[in-house]
């Protein structure tokens, strides 16, 4: 018996995906204008659980400084579009807290993890 590689469709169809390939997915509103993109995911190192996405939007020459941190319950795939689709306007991301691209590799403190799930109403992970 050989091994076969998946073709795209049996991919797409596919229940998991590795975060390599989630990092740069495009992020759209309801309406269906982009956002930004996935710059990364946070997962948390003992439960496994994935904690929030971190957006990346505007920046300087398409470079972010800072990523927004949404809860991943906030997500949604959508397979037409192929990519996450949230219920925040631009302007609520302007408002929302916020990590320097440095600082989103290290564990962030308690409190500002309360802050972040508070502020978009969301079920804290833990």
């Amino acid at each position: 018996m050989t091994d076969t590689i998946p073709t795209d469709a049996t991919d797409k169809a596919h229940e998991l995906i590795s975060s390599a390939r989630v990092e740069g997915t495009p992020v759209f509103d309801r309406s269906g204008d982009k956002l930004g993109t996935v710059h990364s995911v946070m997962i948390h190192k003992v439960s496994g659980r994935v904690a929030y996405a971190l957006l990346s939007f505007g920046g300087f020459l398409g470079v972010p400084s800072r990523v927004h941190p949404i809860p991943w319950e906030k997500l949604t795939y959508d397979t037409r579009r192929q990519g996450y689709v949230v219920d925040l306007t631009r302007e609520m991301l302007e408002r929302a807290p916020t990590l320097s691209i440095d600082g989103a590799e290290r564990p962030s403190e308690r409190g500002y993890e309360e802050a972040l799930f508070g502020y978009y109403g969301a079920t804290m992970f833990w």
